[in-house]
């Protein structure tokens, strides 16, 4: 018998919506705000131009700016780019969101609470086992290995690490895939 695996099941943690920011709000002090629609706002004076992405309070519903740029140059900006932040183009707002450097200017963090689901096909039982799984992020999502692999079989944490083998350390949050080996019960 051979010590391979024999299937191998594709996993994809996908985003479902934008996930919530954790950021003060001036206004009420609560802890969570949401872009909303995802609209930026644009303003030039003479040759220098701002913009900022507009989150809005869950609690109170009041609107804040985020920096995205300060005072640069229109000139270095590139055209293209300028004209999706005078669009709200959908996928900048949510390249902007996720970007790292973005959100420590802006001194905050993300809540991915319900906003990300797992596509899983279930193992089938007929087939020979172990099973092989390759896991793909298709946004960078924070999560612990152990709880999206429960999640995904719908095991125990317990049970999943009595049997699963894996890539990665799984109580160490990951947000790249990787791939881990389902073994049969014993």
């Amino acid at each position: 018998m051979s010590s391979q695996p024999h299937i191998v099941l594709p996993w994809v943690v996908r985003r479902t919506r934008l996930p919530l920011l954790s950021t003060r709000c001036v206004a009420c002090l609560s802890e969570s705000a949401t872009t909303g629609e995802g609209r930026f706002r644009v303003n030039a004076q003479g040759k220098l131009l701002d913009v900022w992405l507009l989150v809005r309070c869950v609690s109170c519903d009041r609107t804040s700016k985020l920096t995205v740029h300060e005072r640069v140059p229109v000139r270095t900006v590139e055209p293209a780019r300028l004209d999706r932040y005078h669009t709200n183009d959908p996928e900048l707002v949510a390249a902007t969101l996720l970007d790292p450097a973005f959100a420590r200017r802006n001194r905050f963090t993300l809540d991915w609470s319900g906003s990300w689901r797992l596509d899983a096909p279930p193992p089938r039982l007929d087939e020979p086992w172990p099973v092989r799984v390759e896991v793909v992020f298709e946004d960078p999502v924070p999560v612990r290995p152990d709880r999206l692999i429960a999640r995904g079989l719908g095991l125990s944490r317990n049970e999943v690490r009595r049997r699963i083998k894996c890539d990665n350390p799984l109580r160490r949050t990951v947000i790249t895939g990787f791939t881990f080996t389902l073994m049969a019960v014993d």
